[in-house]
């Protein structure tokens, strides 16, 4: 305070006044794109805010981070698919191993109340993970405003209030949301998208689901081991057509003959009606005119980008014709310092995807040599068993004319399977004829999930069939199958 008793504000106090409203880089969507391109960005030593505003039924109202896969996708579902296969084994596979047990039965409220548990520890885990690399977390729904010399006006319109901020970098990671087929209402009750069908207070009697994609197959499996009878309805001819044949086979014969997943194939829908008594919905296929009556409906028919209300026309923001940003491959948009990561951009809307881009983008922003390598990235369907493949199937090999060899291994033959009680499926090698580099590796079976990292390192990194078959194994583990695939491309597998 001065003599004349006016106060004067320190220069530095001013400047952070002014500043506050200002990042280096401002992410719209904190699901896993966004909240690991926030949180390695600010790694890197830039000032990052983080904007989200979806709080999936949080019973506070407050914003939940993570987004579809942490709250109503990849988290929830693979809990209950956990649950029920305990279930199920209690009631099926205990026996074998003189475990025997009566009267098993499943309270679907604490299943479920499980699941939640879960989901909550997780997203305040990412809180904290916020605070703990000083990443600004903006409530509120995020879109373009405009320019301001060199910095983008980001609007983030909150429950109370709207500000702007301004960054010079943004990154986009709105996600996506379900399709919804027309004439056909979600109200999450009868008629159910994956947000729905995880959240059931008791088990159906009958559960329909159109598309036997990851979501349906998963979903269908959750209640069909629970005691619910459900019925797959799928639009395209062939049973999961981006997998390889020999694995899409090998599936079809497990969930239809030995679960007893009813899945019909080449199916067009036709009418739809939900009433107090459950869910009629006509439909055809090479069997005629039919019609399916359920007690719940799942619609799981993929997903479509968030960019509705994002401002993208405002500012000249390209999207292609399905409503995804365009971008390069380094994730560039059209725009100066605007980039763009995980389900609102082409390519598979996968979770480990968009984590990727976003530390890629981060990185890049950073001036580091920030890169993925998109046919390394590794499909997996949670099922029982379950499936995972990374690289090219043999159908596409064949289809582009490349030379390869390859080598397929049954878990039946491997002596961890036998210990384990479960020798459903095999693991399959590709490799290229003339360099013996792998191209392509396809699991169905336990832990399918986790065996595929191998596969992915290897590839990755430009490996060898020879070199899985020369890499030491520890005995007795499933692992063992990758190394017996890959001898038997050379056709020298030791133990079959």
């Amino acid at each position: 305070m001065t003599d004349s008793g006016v106060s004067i504000i320190p220069i530095s106090i001013f400047r952070e006044s002014i500043m506050s409203n200002q990042f280096d880089i401002v992410v719209i969507g904190a699901g896993p794109g966004g909240y690991v391109a926030a949180i390695r960005a600010a790694q890197l030593g830039f000032k990052v805010a983080c904007i989200e505003s979806e709080s999936y039924a949080d019973p506070k109202g407050e914003v939940r981070l993570g987004g579809t896969c942490l709250n109503v996708g990849c988290i929830p579902s693979k809990a209950l698919l956990q649950s029920s296969e305990l279930y199920d084994q209690a009631n099926h596979a205990f026996i074998m191993h003189g475990i025997g047990m009566e009267n098993v039965s499943m309270d679907v409220t604490t299943m479920v109340r499980r699941k939640e548990n879960i989901v909550t520890q997780l997203t305040s885990g990412i809180r904290g993970l916020f605070k703990k690399n000083k990443v600004t977390l903006l409530a509120g729904r995020g879109s373009f405003a405009g320019r301001e010399g060199d910095l983008w006006q980001i609007q983030v319109a909150g429950k109370e209030e709207t500000q702007t901020v301004l960054a010079t970098h943004v990154i986009v990671a709105t996600g996506s949301r379900p399709r919804h087929l027309e004439g056909i209402p979600v109200d999450n009750r009868l008629v159910c998208d994956n947000a729905g069908a995880l959240s059931f207070d008791a088990v159906p009697k009958r559960l329909g689901v159109i598309g036997a994609g990851v979501i349906g197959l998963e979903l269908g499996s959750v209640w069909k081991r629970l005691g619910a009878e459900v019925d797959i309805l799928e639009a395209m001819p062939d049973f999961l057509a981006a997998a390889d044949q020999a694995v899409s086979k090998e599936a079809w014969k497990v969930f239809t003959r030995k679960q007893g997943l009813n899945i019909h194939l080449g199916v067009k829908i036709g009418k739809v009606t939900a009433g107090e008594q459950g869910v009629a919905i006509e439909y055809e296929n090479d069997a005629g005119p039919q019609t399916l009556e359920c007690d719940r409906l799942i619609v799981s028919v993929g997903r479509v980008p968030n960019t509705d209300g994002l401002g993208c026309e405002h500012i000249g923001l390209e999207l292609d014709e399905r409503g995804r940003i365009k971008i390069d491959a380094h994730c560039r948009t059209n725009l100066e310092n605007v980039w763009a990561v995980g389900d609102v951009v082409p390519g598979p809307m996968l979770a480990h995807k968009g984590m990727d881009e976003g530390v890629m983008v981060a990185e890049l922003i950073a001036g580091q040599a920030g890169h993925i390598d998109y046919g390394t990235i590794p499909w997996v369907i949670y099922t029982h068993p379950e499936i995972a493949w990374v690289g090219k199937t043999e159908a596409q090999l064949q289809s582009e004319g490349i030379a390869y060899r390859a080598g397929q291994i049954p878990f039946a033959a491997n002596g961890r399977a036998l210990g384990q009680g479960d020798t459903t499926g095999f693991i399959k090698m590709l490799a290229d004829a003339r360099t013996d580099r792998i191209l392509g590796v396809h699991v169905i079976g336990n832990n399918a999930s986790e065996l595929i990292a191998e596969a992915v390192a290897a590839m990755e990194f430009g490996a060898s069939a020879e070199d899985i078959a020369r890499i030491c194994h520890a005995h007795p583990t499933l692992s063992e199958v990758m190394h017996e695939a890959a001898l038997a491309v050379d056709k020298r597998p030791l133990h079959f």
